[in-house]
Parts: structure tokens; sequence; C-alpha cells
């Protein structure tokens, strides 16, 4: 086995590194502040704009989409070790037009849409002009089994009628999402991981209503944001539909294996600034007469720190490595491993930070609190972790049945 990187990838990581330290930590507070506080959701920070013709530049533009002419060419093991990078701050992929829900929707474009669809929708999302949401979630169901969606996808004559309320789209505030893929039903006879559809609506869309944004823990996330989203009585073209009828469930399971792995990469990005924050802090503090980072809790904690976060990373890169090889079907114990492994692992290691500095742990002037926010999500986001715990067990028991019958049949 072989732990060390490529020339390549050594490359791109000494290039993201130095981007980050020139252009994204000394502009994550002009990011926030120009934020329209008034109307957070108007309108995109220039910094943003500025930032991101900055990396197309330097060539650090689409980075994901392994095994497409679209991207950079990258396997999924040779981009975890950059978007681990880019996780260190929580606006850095949009820079690299590399953040979720995007990257999650044009992978689906790439690898379901239709030559017309592409056009219309991959391009502009590739070049960063739109941005887009992913409608799956329901408030009024147990989304984590996605069999409970009840929003309606109906055929009628060259159009589909989309009725239904979906919440926490996420990207749905920015002005500049254009397009959501929608799950929904179109069939309640068929069989049960056969009834749902994908369908691209674009917002501007008759009927389609942003009800509200909802906040993650006061946060509001803007220009970002998360939306509740009335479809009613929506109609866009039959070829809108993503694959065909019915396809929704094979559509999913494409689209959530690479986007829970990337979400698990830029948690241990997180993780990884956080012990930076911590460290830094605890060795220029003094407390009781000596330096915090004397403290045995201290240490205990970075010791524990370090061994977590190598241990995270070592099984996000194995089920990088086994999407790259065998597929990601045959990858999904390790890809449901890591996606309860990653953000609880994340969490201990931001919550010891903030301990260590205190209030200012809780402020914003550090982007602990932030962080533990948005990562405190992830064990509910692309599914709980009661339900990959769950999945992860029944491929564990799948190995000894199989032994348990192959003994059985030598007798």
């Amino acid at each position: 086995m072989h732990f060390d990187y490529s020339d390549k990838v050594k490359h791109y990581q000494k290039r993201l590194t130095q981007f980050m330290d020139d252009y994204i930590y000394p502009n994550e507070q002009t990011y926030v502040n120009e934020i329209n506080k008034e109307n957070p959701f108007s309108e995109t920070p220039p910094i943003m704009e500025e930032l991101k013709q900055k990396a197309k530049e330097a060539g650090l533009w689409n980075l994901f989409l392994p095994e497409s002419e679209y991207g950079a060419g990258l396997t999924n093991l040779e981009y975890a070790p950059l978007c681990e990078i880019m996780g260190r701050s929580s606006m850095a992929p949009e820079v690299f037009n590399c953040a979720a829900p995007d990257t999650g929707n044009m992978e689906v474009l790439v690898r379901y849409g239709t030559e017309e669809q592409k056009k219309l929708w991959l391009e502009p999302l590739l070049h960063g002009d739109i941005r887009s949401c992913f409608s799956m979630t329901e408030p009024d169901v147990a989304s984590s089994d996605a069999t409970n969606i009840r929003a309606s996808i109906t055929r009628d004559g060259d159009e589909y009628v989309i009725n239904g309320t979906k919440w926490w789209s996420s990207g749905a505030g920015d002005p500049r999402c254009k397009i959501a893929i929608v799950m929904g039903k179109n069939d309640e006879h068929a069989e049960k991981h056969k009834q749902q559809s994908m369908i691209l609506v674009p917002l501007e869309t008759p009927g389609v209503t942003i009800k509200r944004m909802l906040p993650v823990f006061g946060y509001d996330h803007a220009p970002h944001g998360h939306g509740e989203i009335v479809y009613n009585n929506v109609r866009v073209p039959a070829g809108n539909m993503l694959l065909g009828e019915g396809r929704g469930f094979e559509i999913a399971q494409g689209r959530l294996g690479p986007g829970r792995i990337h979400h698990c990469m830029r948690t241990i990005g997180a993780a990884e600034r956080a012990l930076q924050i911590l460290c830094e802090r605890v060795t220029n503090r003094e407390a009781f007469g000596k330096k915090l980072a004397e403290q045995g809790v201290i240490q205990e904690w970075i010791a524990d720190a370090r061994i977590d976060i190598e241990q995270a990373r070592l099984l996000t890169l194995k089920a990088a490595y086994m999407m790259d090889t065998v597929g990601n079907k045959e990858a999904k114990a390790e890809i449901a491993m890591i996606k309860v492994v990653a953000p609880n692992m994340a969490l201990r290691i931001i919550d010891h930070a903030i301990q260590a500095l205190g209030a200012a742990g809780v402020s914003d002037d550090f982007p602990l609190a932030s962080s533990w926010a948005n990562i405190r999500t992830l064990r509910l986001a692309d599914g709980p972790d009661e339900v990959h715990r769950r999945a992860i067990a029944k491929y564990e028991l799948q190995k000894y049945r199989k032994h348990w019958r192959e003994k059985e049949h030598a007798r």
C-alpha cells in the first residue's frame, strides 16, 4: 500500500495552500462584512466574485468530477486531500466552484443529463455563472427514509406538474440560484424504490415560492441559505425529467456517494484548522502559573485530536480509493462509515478548541462556533448517523449470513 500522494496531487496541494494563505484567510472577514445585513439574500458579496476569477486564472477551478471531460481529471483519491484544504474555510469551496450542492447537482447532470439539459444548466454551473439547489427533504415526513416523500410529479401531455413542499433546499436563498433538482413521486403503485423521479425545475417557473429561509443554530448562511420551497402546480417541459420516470432512487445513490465523501473531506479540513487554532492558543496563554499547553488535559485533547484526524483521513482515502477502483456501490460500507466517523470526530475537536479558547471560542472572532454549527448538521444531512449505522451493521451481518449458508450447504 502507498500512503504518499502523487506528484500531481502534491503540486495542487502546494498551489491551493498558497491560494488559501494569500486570498482566502485574509478575506474571510471581508466576505462577512460585505453581506447585506438589511437583506442578506439580495446579492453576492463582491469579494466572492473577485476571488472566483482569481481561482479560474490560477487553474484551481472545478477540481472535482472524476472520470469526466469537464473537471480537472482528478480521481476521488486525488481530489480528497485538495477538498480537505478547501474545508478549512467555509467560503473556500465556492471560490473554487467545488461547493455543495452544486457539485452534486453537476455530477447528476454529467452522469444522467441529456445534451440539452447539460447545455442549459450544466455549462452555466461549470462556469460559475449560476448556482443550484437540491429539493428532496420534506417537512411533513421522516425524510431519512426517502420512500416517504409525498411531493408529486404528474405527467400531463408534454409537461410534468409538480406539487409539494420541500425544505432544507440548501442554496435556494442565493440570488444566483436558478435551478432546482426536485425529487417526487410519479407512480405510487410501482415497486417501492421505483415510485420516485427527479426533475429539473427552474426557480423562476410560476408556482415556485420560497416560503422562508431556515437558520442553522442561528446562522442564516447568507447569501447561500436553506430554503423551504412550495411547488404549487408547477409546470415544466417533459424534457426536464432526469434519466426517466421511476429512476429517482438510482440517481440519488449516484449523487449521494460522492456528496457524502466530499462533506467528509471538507470536515477533516475543518478539524485540522480547529486543532491549529487550539495549539496556537494554548501555547500563548497562561493560567494558574503555567502555559495552557503544559496542562495535562490539554495535551490529551491535542493527542486525541491528532489520532482521530489521522484515522478519519485514512478511512476517507480508503473509501475514495474504492470508489475509483470498484465503484460507489462496492464502496457503500466505507462511505457510510466515514459519514459517521468524520462529523463526530470534527465536533469533538472543535468542542475542545472552543473550550481551550474560552469565551473567544463561542464568538465570531474565530471560525469555531460557525464551524461547529455547520458540521453538526452533517450528522443529519445526506442521511442521519443512525441510518448509516444501520446500513453498516446490515453489510457486516451479510458476511456472516453468507458464511453460515455456505457452511450449511457444505454439510
